[in-house]
């Protein structure tokens, strides 16, 4: 994590709970993550692999790896 940004052990639970429901949720691009919160997507990727379980880790990869919706890069 950047000097910015506290490492995510430090972080409150309730900011780690809107982060982790920012990036399940399929309308809010890793792009509005960081204009919102200042998380860059390599940010976000490593506070929820340390704060959701491994399985529940996977399936959110999978279900975001290329989705369009989280990478605004995409959507052109």
């Amino acid at each position: 994590m950047n000097a910015e940004h506290p490492s995510s052990d430090s972080l409150s639970p309730a900011l780690v709970s809107e982060l982790v429901a920012m990036a399940w949720c399929d309308k809010t691009s890793f792009d509005d993550i960081e204009l919102e919160t200042g998380f860059s997507e390599r940010q976000t990727i490593r506070l929820m692999r340390r704060h959701l379980k491994a399985s529940s880790f996977k399936l959110w990869r999978k279900r975001v790896s290329g989705r369009v919706a989280k990478h605004r890069h995409l959507c052109s």
